[in-house]
């Protein structure tokens, strides 16, 4: 199974949790205040012993019952002073830092939606799914206990080892003597659990992902059997993950074991020198108490530096891992300036995005498009105008000019998916694009609401090259179908209408509906308000690809591009949606994939894509005679016709 790669570079862990700062300066004053208020709980903790101290070597010395319990009190007081703070600090932290899990949220579901396809294309979503989730609950939990904490302890700390050796030197040396041993110990486990730490939370994104995969697919599982070897992947990868989490616990015990023994045998050693020192009447009873006591209130902030630094460290992780996504560069928006001409300084990527990739920047508005005479475009097209004001004819629908694409992450050298495509479709008109499977015609058509970014060359609608639209004005014109229909856990009114200006209503989804053929909706147990389900899978798949053709038609785009629209119908349905569709498509330009001959006669005009190229444009029955490969092609897809009629009529 694909999963991101671990990082194995050296990072500091303080200068990657530092990329936190923007999301927690919103609510700095109240983490501020909580750290303030937890180290003066931890100080007042700390006086407690000095009043062990007053209290022994004097009204216990004395044999004053009275100062005895005026101590007594003072030690209530002290301790319920710090419960009280430690339960303001919680108060400070809960509620903001509830809010900055849900902003670093919003922002990388912001991010994944304005990321490039080839992003999606690399990443298995189970690991974008688990940065979302379990890497921001560890970044919650780091700012509200371990970041606050390691300051807390760290001060208490250094403020008890001063009260101690204010109480008696030798004896605070004593207690200091395993500082070293620890402090090289805490150094080597950052180390190593750090690359352990990132393993194991890359292992839970591959869990993740073959989890929904599983969930998804559950219909294939069962229908091929194949439960039993989905249960041992399953199987073998929380195996995996159940080993990295054991060296986890490995690595925390070992630092932990070192961390509680070392200062423990410290404070041992620390109570007979000081009972010897009480013997020979070199240190008083009170000042023994007082200097144990402050010793073993350093035990817990010594004992939590392990498990502190290893929450910090999965937090490095966590963020580390959350601003992968976060640095991937966006697609580049370039702004239309007025009058539609690009500006020439292009777009700007977000300030945490980074820069565009190679093959997704955005052409200069000056010189980064071919000049026009660099194609060669077909006999019907002339050249377009660079001049302002109305476009000509021949700039009108839509254009490919020596238009090439290479996939970003292909290897260096390889030759490009789309090579130097011409075509033009008229105002109008709708082109039906044919070509073997893999000829790259699902690509070609991603290329026109910039799904992917042009290697080189331009598309214009209308005259306006579409990489000097913003995505949402191109997107606004440009509506798309897809042969593998998406739906959402929505209604169905809700899916169709996706496609449609937020105005739209109930006559735009009756008509979309009608268009497509799709009356079955009105038939579902709510009608269109019935939920379809995750991905529409309670649903067939054409009745899927009907409510996606709907979708595609209800804004009555001024450009349609359909990719085998109807491949999942069957001959009577599909002859009634192209009758519905006929009309649509004289109120639009079109782009059409088609396999079928039926399909085909929805066109104007054939485009055969082969080799990357346009080798042939012209009507459905004008390459039926001119072009071997056409032919070919129509003749294996009315053979395959002609059995799925034969097959529905032996079902009927």
């Amino acid at each position: 199974m694909a999963t991101t790669p671990v990082q194995t570079k050296d990072r500091s862990a303080v200068r990657t949790l530092l990329r936190l700062w923007p999301y927690v300066r919103p609510v700095r004053v109240r983490l501020f205040g909580a750290a303030f208020v937890a180290v003066l709980a931890s100080c007042v903790g700390l006086v407690i012993p000095l009043v062990l101290k007053w209290v022994v070597d004097g009204p216990v010395a004395h044999r004053d019952p009275a100062g005895v319990w005026l101590g007594a009190l003072y030690l209530l007081l002290l301790g319920l002073g710090e419960a009280l703070l430690f339960g303001l600090r919680r108060w400070l932290v809960a509620r903001p830092l509830a809010g900055v899990e849900a902003a670093m949220r919003g922002a990388l579901y912001r991010r994944l939606q304005r990321l490039p396809v080839s992003f999606h294309d690399r990443w298995a979503s189970g690991q974008l799914l688990s940065r979302g989730t379990t890497d921001l609950m560890l970044l919650r939990m780091f700012l509200a206990f371990p970041l606050t904490f390691l300051l807390v302890n760290s001060v208490t700390i250094v403020v008890g080892v001063i009260i101690m050796l204010a109480q008696d030197w030798t004896l605070g040396l004593v207690i200091l003597g395993p500082a070293v041993p620890v402090m090289v110990t805490c150094v080597v486990f950052e180390k190593r659990y750090a690359a352990v730490a990132r393993r194991a939370q890359d292992q839970v994104g591959d869990l993740t992902t073959l989890v929904e995969e599983s969930v998804l697919g559950v219909r294939i599982i069962k229908g091929f059997g194949r439960h039993r070897s989905q249960a041992r992947a399953f199987r073998e990868l929380a195996r995996t993950l159940r080993g990295t989490e054991l060296r986890k616990a490995s690595l925390l015990s070992t630092i932990w074991g070192v961390i509680v023994t070392l200062p423990e045998v410290a404070i041992g050693a620390a109570l007979v020198l000081g009972t010897v020192q009480v013997a020979d009447g070199e240190l008083s009873a009170g000042t023994l108490v007082a200097f144990l006591s402050t010793a073993l209130a350093l035990r817990w902030p010594v004992e939590s530096i392990g498990f502190l630094l290893a929450m910090s460290q999965e937090a490095a992780t966590a963020t580390e891992r959350y601003f992968e996504v976060m640095d991937e560069a966006p697609e580049a928006e370039q702004p239309e300036a007025s009058g539609g001409q690009p500006e020439a300084s292009g777009g700007q990527p977000e300030a945490s995005g980074g820069q565009p990739e190679a093959s997704g920047g955005q052409p200069e508005a000056s010189g980064g498009q071919p000049e026009a005479s660099g194609g060669q475009p077909e006999a019907s097209g002339g050249q377009p105008e660079v001049s302002g004001g109305r476009p000509s004819t021949d700039q009108r629908g839509i254009r490919f000019d020596a238009v090439s694409f290479r996939y970003p992450d292909a290897p260096a050298g390889s030759p490009p998916v789309l090579d130097r495509i011409d075509l033009h479709i008229r105002p109008g008109e709708s082109m039906a694009l044919v070509g073997a499977t893999g000829s790259g015609k699902t690509t070609l058509t991603a290329l026109v609401p910039r799904l992917h970014e042009l290697t080189s060359g331009r598309i214009t609608l209308d005259g306006q090259d579409i990489s000097a639209m913003s995505r949402d004005r191109l997107r606004s014109l440009v509506a798309v179908a897809f042969e593998e229909p998406t739906l959402f856990s929505a209604s169905v009114g809700e899916n169709v209408l996706m496609g449609a200006p937020d105005t739209a209503g109930g006559p735009e989804l009756e008509r979309a509906l009608a268009v497509a053929q799709a009356d079955f909706a009105y038939a579902l147990p709510q009608g269109t308000e019935t939920q379809v389900g995750e991905q529409g899978l309670s649903l067939s798949g054409g009745q899927r690809q009907r409510l996606a053709l709907a979708r595609a038609v209800v804004g009555r785009p001024r450009f349609l591009v359909l990719d085998d629209p109807l491949s999942a119908l069957d001959v009577h349905t599909e002859a009634a949606v192209e009758a519905a569709l006929r009309d649509v498509l004289a109120e639009t330009t079109a782009l059409i994939v088609a396999h079928r001959p039926s399909t085909v006669l929805l066109a104007d005009r054939v485009a055969l894509l082969s080799g990357g190229r346009i080798t042939a444009v012209g009507t459905h029955h004008e390459l039926l005679r001119a072009n071997a490969e056409y032919a070919h092609l129509m003749a294996g897809a009315e053979i395959t016709e002609a059995g799925e009629d034969i097959e529905e009529a032996d079902a009927r």
